[in-house]
């Protein structure tokens, strides 16, 4: 672990002392865990409205005349067919078809994408992408730009509306709007890595704290709560979106990880596109899939899995369900095991098996 005076920390670090948060090493980064409680803030976001601090995440921006041809080339899906003004969901890989990383790629124009990476690996994902540039365009390390904070639930919208002139009602979900929040400059995204309705906003350093408490002010009729990476992990479970270092790494690969849909093989050449196509052609080993808990115990990352007493996988996140009140977890387990749910699982915790069945993911959806 790094020592305390080593961690990187975000512009509103003090805010999150001042709000006695719970701070912890996150990827070499000083970051809130928690302020009320993981499972307090967790409902706050399912129920109404909860405010998060993600600005350890990257930002890498590609700029030039052949930018679209550049980020087109180290992602997975098609970036060239965004409008300006949308987001999606993608991958760098490696070579060999395993996650450099998972990313959001935003087109703000015709030359210039901005792309969101995750903070552990951020200097690794611009040097993968600069190395990789034979095109007329620039990559940018942009991550000391912006301030990034999530307002995610129910009433996010209803909360972020006091504070923007922009009709948030016309943002559609993946696309995003450069506005303003409170007079200051900033983009306006609804994504999110919660499974709610919510937003993402992108503003200067400098306005961040300032920000952070007009939104908390904005909220407060609605009950909004301050939240941490505990709570973000539990709703992103639910919800059975990857995390880097859990389900997904550089030795698995989209097709294993139920992630065929950012591939877009049609598009033609990007990196990692031969090592998909002969797996796909060929024999997928293993596949992620859902479980609940059936005896006592929670499964954590790392847990074997058996079946039929033989060992078949292995746990790759695990956590109780704030929202379904059940012990929850993703694994990855050979395809005939993965699919159709209902299949008996055995779970080893402390050396013990413990029953659990595999489900259909993701866990929770919300309501349309």
């Amino acid at each position: 672990m790094a020592a305390a005076s080593a961690l990187r920390a975000t512009p509103l670090n003090a805010v999150h002392r001042a709000l006695r948060a719970k701070l912890v090493d996150f990827g070499g980064w000083e970051m809130p865990i928690e302020y009320s409680g993981i499972i307090e803030e967790h409902r706050a976001v399912r129920t109404s409205v909860g405010l998060f601090d993600v600005s350890h995440m990257g930002e890498i921006e590609i700029v030039g005349p052949e930018a679209g041809a550049l980020t087109d080339f180290v992602t997975t899906n098609h970036a060239s067919k965004l409008k300006i003004g949308q987001a999606q969901y993608s991958a760098l890989l490696y070579p060999h078809g395993g996650f450099v990383d998972d990313i959001l790629v935003h087109k703000v124009g015709d030359h210039y994408y901005s792309l969101c990476v995750n903070a552990a690996n951020q200097e690794k994902d611009f040097e993968h992408i600069r190395a990789l540039n034979r095109f007329d365009a620039r990559v940018e390390f942009a991550s000391e730009n912006y301030v990034q904070l999530a307002i995610q639930g129910p009433r996010s919208a209803a909360t972020l509306q006091k504070l923007s002139a922009t009709d948030l009602a016309s943002i559609r979900y993946y696309w995003f709007a450069n506005s303003q929040v409170a007079g200051a400059p900033a983009r306006i995204a609804r994504t999110g890595y919660t499974g709610e309705d919510g937003f993402e906003i992108y503003i200067e350093p400098t306005e961040g704290e300032r920000i952070w408490n007009e939104l908390l002010q904005a909220g407060a009729g609605f009950g909004i709560k301050p939240c941490g990476l505990g709570a973000r992990n539990t709703l992103r479970l639910e919800a059975s979106y990857a995390l880097y270092g859990h389900e997904i790494d550089a030795s698995t690969s989209p097709l294993e990880a139920g992630l065929e849909w950012i591939v877009k093989f049609d598009k033609g050449e990007f990196v990692g596109r031969e090592a998909l196509l002969r797996q796909k052609e060929g024999a997928i080993r293993r596949r992620l899939a859902g479980f609940e808990m059936r005896g006592r115990g929670i499964a954590r990352e790392g847990c074997e899995v058996h079946a039929g007493g033989a060992p078949a996988g292995w746990v790759t996140s695990g956590s109780p369900s704030p929202t379904l009140n059940k012990n929850i977890g993703l694994c990855y387990l050979p395809p005939d095991l993965a699919a159709p749910p209902g299949r008996a699982i055995q779970i080893l915790i402390r050396n013990q098996p413990v029953d659990a069945v595999t489900v259909e993911a993701p866990f929770y959806k919300r309501a349309k």
